[in-house]
């Protein structure tokens, strides 16, 4: 048996199949409860309204939405933040600059790898004191 503390209380509990305590997860299923009769109720409505109706975190919003326990395919205007930057997102966990930043960034990476590795060779072929045996004359 794993014993674990719960991350959302902090009470000690017996780990099973869930990351919180029994008594956290009734209240998240309480929570999950109010947030989709809300959603029931004004299909129109954006997270941030979502969570000022039932006070529901944004964050345990996302949570639902990612979990697939609330669909956001019959709410137009739902939509969750860019685990990156925050910005407003329907699908995926981050948006669409910041995936493509993350692609720059690592293209960039891999050529200065690429480059460092050829200047590696370059000085393994010829040697450093090599460049310097012209000066030796001097």
């Amino acid at each position: 048996m794993n014993l674990d503390n719960c991350p959302r209380c902090g009470k000690l509990f017996a780990k099973n199949f869930r990351d919180v305590c029994p008594a956290c997860m009734r209240e998240i299923d309480k929570e999950y409860e109010l947030c989709a009769n809300y959603l029931r109720e004004f299909r129109g409505s954006i997270i941030t309204e979502v969570s000022d109706a039932t006070g529901v975190s944004i964050k345990q919003i996302t949570k639902f939405i990612r979990e697939g326990r609330i669909s956001i395919m019959n709410a137009p205007n739902m939509s969750y933040p860019c685990e990156s930057c925050g910005t407003l997102i329907r699908d995926n966990q981050l948006c669409d600059n910041c995936r493509n930043r993350i692609e720059k960034d690592k293209k960039q990476m891999f050529q200065d790898i690429s480059r460092k590795e050829d200047l590696k060779s370059a000085y393994k072929q010829t040697g450093v004191y090599k460049g310097l045996e012209r000066y030796n004359d001097k």
